[in-house]
């Protein structure tokens, strides 16, 4: 929220710009604007026309209207296919470049090595796309550590705050729900973990949201991941 979409705002004209002329630019184009005509009769909602000719002029008046399109939905905070696929574009260009690092807590790395050293397997489930998820983990501020991970799964599992999400899960790694242990900020997703029968410790970190006194003497609660203390796998 802070990093990753201010990104967007700040350098999308750019981007396009920039790119304009590849396949994959003008392919994110034409599903933008695809969503712009099914959008037509939104509120607000930013039309994208067609370049009618072959100047610089007329390629910054289209350019234009992208900017001003992706700017309208990101303030509905809309998460269309088209928005998606332009903003994994532009994330997957500012990480390669170095413009934007994943961070991750000192904690982490130390803590997966030693769970799977003892015979754990660690997955990511997340409301980010697993394209952004390789993204963040492959340019993280510890390096490329794609390799600590068995697996990623994002909301086309199923939403996050659904029980059946962690059912499926568990079905698709092959383990009882009962095995796993799903760390999460979210007291709603923690819910839906808990109704699939699946452990659950909340974890508090600087920038989440803060916690009811209801949740806080409900949970599990931890700061760190030397917090946890984890059974061996048999």
């Amino acid at each position: 929220q802070e990093t990753l979409f201010p990104y967007i705002k700040d350098n999308v004209k750019e981007y396009l710009r920039a790119h304009w002329d590849e396949e994959e630019c003008q392919r994110d184009v034409g599903l933008l604007r695809k969503q712009a005509q099914e959008d037509s009769s939104l509120d607000g909602a930013v039309p994208i026309p067609l370049e009618s000719g072959s100047g610089e002029e007329e390629m910054e008046r289209v350019i234009q209207a992208v900017v001003d399109n992706v700017h309208w939905q990101m303030s509905l905070d809309r998460k269309t296919t088209a928005l998606k696929q332009l903003q994994g574009h532009m994330w997957r260009a500012a990480y390669a470049t170095g413009h934007v690092k994943g961070e991750i807590f000192e904690d982490v790395v130390p803590a997966i090595r030693k769970w799977r050293e003892a015979g754990m397997k660690v997955y990511i489930y997340s409301s980010g796309s697993i394209e952004a998820q390789k993204l963040l983990f492959g340019y993280s501020t510890e390096g490329d550590i794609l390799e600590l991970f068995d697996g990623h799964f994002d909301t086309k599992i199923g939403p996050k705050v659904e029980s059946e999400s962690y059912r499926r899960i568990a079905a698709s790694i092959g383990c009882a729900t009962n095995n796993i242990l799903f760390l999460t900020d979210v007291p709603r997703e923690a819910n839906a973990a808990e109704e699939a029968d699946t452990h659950v410790a909340v974890v508090i970190r600087p920038g989440n949201a803060g916690l009811t006194d209801d949740e806080k003497s409900y949970y599990s609660l931890i700061s760190s991941f030397t917090e946890l203390f984890l059974p061996s796998s048999t």
